[in-house]
């Protein structure tokens, strides 16, 4: 196994999750600060999953143009741009255009390098490294809300701080290669219908992660302000939900390689489902902490075991097409759980963002009990 390649592409990837983890809550800060309501908060916040149903068309006939690794590296670049551009162009119609070009670019990366990860893994550590994989990226998003808090959300410089670290991506992926074969056709987004008819609670479980991951980076600390919580604790309360996501990861991904992973999957379902009921009851009392930690924790490990499940089903040009199938499927929660949550908090109830993921993690329960849920043969088993 090629260690070297496997911490690059993982660092690459990552240096999106800081820089997403940093510039997505002062967005929606800065918004609020304008005077914007809710509803144009989550559709800010919805604008990059189009960026995402686009880079999932595209990402394969671009790669077999300019190959895998110089894509990943000009796309972390042209990200880095757009960044910029958010501190230099303060308009929310411009900002909405930028975001859509970042949704774009960074699709791509995810599409490539989380193929990539799960190629290099050997099966009886694939767990443990796809796992380890999501807890480095989970931290790093723990940790943008809590640089922005200590920078502050007055200026611009998380911005900054956002295109260098999307710059520092693109440099750790000189020289690197071994990526899975792609042709113009692999990661074409063909076929989603029949991905999600086989592997429907895989298909769920990503969706409603990219859902969450939305809400919890862009939403969840409006929910906290308007709940009475000032400012630096929101975004403290915002990073606890990360630990439990990065915290918990190789545990489940070290029981993922002992365990039944289909077990431990509907598990994490069941676990989501009671935190997100608990959060409107215990949102001011201290087992708000727990709760929270639980929240992450429950969430991600839904993503981790559904790209663990993928990648032990799944080689070359079929990994790279599933995993353009799970960026379509982000793209579609990132677009709906904003826009719902947004919605619904401005609308409806100020506790939208925990019932809705409620009502998601229902779905996914009910899907993953289904005889059929993992129609999918192992790669191992198949001819």
């Amino acid at each position: 196994m090629r260690w070297g390649t496997y911490f690059a592409v993982c660092a690459a990837v990552i240096s999106i999750g800081l820089a997403l983890g940093v510039t997505m809550p002062l967005v929606s800060l800065r918004l609020e600060s304008w005077g914007h309501g809710s509803f144009a908060i989550g559709v800010m916040a919805a604008t990059p999953a189009i960026g995402v149903l686009l880079g999932a068309l595209v990402a394969g006939r671009w790669a077999s143009i300019l190959g895998t690794t110089r894509l990943m590296q000009a796309c972390l670049l042209f990200s880095a741009l757009s960044v910029a551009l958010l501190a230099l162009l303060p308009s929310y119609w411009l900002w909405l255009a930028l975001r859509l070009v970042i949704g774009v670019a960074l699709t791509v990366v995810f599409i490539l390098g989380e193929s990539w990860i799960n190629q290099l893994a050997v099966e009886q550590w694939r767990g443990r490294l796809v796992a380890l994989y999501g807890t480095g990226y989970a931290l790093s998003q723990l940790s943008g809300p809590l640089v922005l808090g200590l920078i502050g959300s007055s200026t611009d410089l998380g911005f900054w701080a956002g295109t260098c670290l999307l710059i520092g991506g693109s440099l750790v992926l000189l020289g690197r290669s071994g990526a899975p074969r792609v042709d113009a056709h692999s990661a074409s987004g063909r076929g989603l219908v029949a991905f999600c008819r086989n592997l429907p609670a895989i298909a769920w479980a990503v969706t409603l992660f990219a859902a969450f991951e939305a809400m919890v980076l862009t939403l969840l600390p409006i929910y906290l302000l308007r709940e009475g919580f000032a400012e630096q604790l929101a975004l403290t309360l915002v990073s606890v939900v990360v630990i439990g996501d990065a915290a918990l990861q190789l545990p489940i991904g070290w029981l993922a390689d002992r365990v039944s992973r289909t077990s431990l999957f509907r598990a994490c379902g069941v676990v989501l489902l009671l935190s997100s009921l608990a959060m409107p009851l215990l949102l001011h009392s201290p087992l708000v902490w727990p709760l929270l930690v639980l929240f992450g924790a429950s969430a991600g490990g839904l993503f981790t075991l559904a790209l663990i499940l993928i990648g032990e089903r799944y080689r070359d040009d079929e990994l790279v097409r599933a995993n353009a199938h799970v960026a379509q499927l982000w793209g579609a929660g990132c677009l709906i759980g904003p826009l719902l949550t947004g919605a619904g908090s401005q609308w409806m109830s100020s506790h939208a963002l925990p019932l809705l993921m409620a009502a998601g993690a229902f779905g996914f329960v009910c899907l993953a009990w289904r005889r059929d849920a993992f129609s999918v043969p192992l790669a191992s088993a198949r001819p």
